[in-house]
Formats: structure tokens, sequence, C-alpha cells
């Protein structure tokens, strides 16, 4: 079922335990989210729980949004400027979703107030390290998967993935991860044809293995972030577009 203004217009809307005002749509089946509009600057809480949202995106500015539930649906992805849009957000439930790889929760790196969040049940929680490097983008969280945060932990995360600035190798590797996911999702290989064309571009398998030669060469997470947006935006470095071999691997 599609998120409708019907459909919001038509769920219930009240005060709950918090004394949040609360919008209650739990159980649609709802695919992605959208027509929020008024509705999300109205409401302190939304309960997505029990749908099917694949990517957590399309929020319209919503200052007033403290608490976002949206356990129990196929989430893999995080709209990675979802912060600016939900600038007062304190406590995200993602509870039993799909998120897989460490640097999908890159995106919790933008919330400032952001201080409860539960990723119980996704893919992610086995992989090593992984309490250590949410605790590292977002160091402000005070209770992870409903397990308070210590002091110790936020030290070992920094110790683990050093600073924003200057990454260690193991979080440039992390990194890496995320940006090879999405450039190979995103450019399925084949001819090219002149300009690129952001997601409906078309590269081939040796322009694809040096986006991903750069990336993983990247000193810094702002290099890596620089590649991404001219990979969002239809463009391609120099290096890889061009017919040298400086970039293939051996």
């Amino acid at each position: 079922m599609r998120l409708t203004a019907e459909l919001i217009n038509n769920s219930l809307s009240y005060l709950n335990p918090l004394n949040e005002r609360e919008l209650d749509l739990r159980g649609h089946k709802i695919p992605s989210i959208e027509n929020l509009g008024v509705a999300a600057k109205d409401h302190e809480s939304i309960d997505f729980t029990d749908n099917d949202i694949s990517v957590l995106s399309n929020f319209p500015l919503s200052p007033r949004l403290q608490t976002l539930l949206c356990a129990r649906n196929r989430i893999a992805s995080i709209q990675p400027s979802l912060s600016k849009s939900l600038p007062s957000l304190n406590t995200l439930v993602l509870t039993q979703n799909n998120l897989s790889e460490l640097a999908d929760l890159d995106p919790l790196q933008g919330f400032m107030k952001l201080t409860h969040v539960s990723l119980l049940d996704n893919p992610v929680t086995s992989k090593e390290h992984y309490r250590y490097y949410v605790l590292w983008r977002n160091p402000r969280i005070r209770f992870l998967d409903f397990q308070k945060v210590k002091d110790a932990e936020r030290n070992k995360a920094q110790e683990l993935f050093g600073t924003y600035e200057q990454p260690t190798e193991l979080a440039q590797s992390i990194i890496a991860i995320r940006s090879s996911k999405s450039f190979s999702a995103a450019a399925p290989a084949g001819d090219v044809s002149g300009v690129a064309k952001g997601k409906g571009m078309k590269i081939t398998e040796t322009e694809k293995k040096r986006f991903e030669a750069l990336v993983r060469k990247a000193k810094t997470l702002a290099e890596v972030q620089k590649l991404e947006k001219m990979f969002a935006e239809g463009k391609l470095p120099t290096e890889v577009m061009g017919d040298g071999d400086a970039m293939d691997e051996t």
C-alpha cells in the first residue's frame, strides 16, 4: 500500500507515553516513504513498524521529529543526507531490518542529537567491531541496542578507527566496501557512451576496477566522500575514464 495523503490523514495521531505527538503508520506494507509533508512537521514521533520500506529516505525538513520507529521493515540503506531533514532526531529504532555492512551505518554520523539507537537483528550486528564502528560514527549515542554506552567503548572506537580526518586503514577498508557496493549496484557494466549519466550510466569492468582502486587508495574520509559525490552526480574521475593502465589492478 502506498503512503498516500489519504492514508496519513486517516491514521491515528495521539500523545504517546513520552508525551510526544505520534503518528501511527504501523502495518500497512508501505514500500517507500512519501507524501509526509506537513504530517512529519506536526509530530515528534512517527511509527513505521511492520511495513516494507527498503530505504530510509525522502523525509521533508522536520525539525520537530524526535523519534522514528522502523522495526520489522526491509531497510537496507539510509539516505546519506537524512540527518539534514531530521535535525532533532534522538531515537532511531531499526530492529529487524536488512542493514548488512558497517559502512551502511555511516549516515548516523550526521545526527547531532541522536542518543538512542537499536539495530538488533540486522545482519550488520554480526560484523566484527560493529558496536565500536557505530560509536565511532556517532559518539553522542548513549544507548545502543538497549545497552548503555561506556566511555571505554568510545575510546576503543577511536583507537580502532582514528579520526574522520585521518581514519585508520581498518576504517578506510570498511568505507571502501560501501563505496564499491554502491558503485556496483548503481552502474552495471556496459559500453561507455560519452558523458556519464548518474545512476543510469554504463561503465566497463575496467573502469569499475579503477574506481574501486581509487577508493582503496584514498587516504582520508574526505577523499572517499568526494569520489562518492562525483559518482552520485554522474561524473567519473579522469583516472577512471582514461585509457591508461595506471589504475588497473594486476
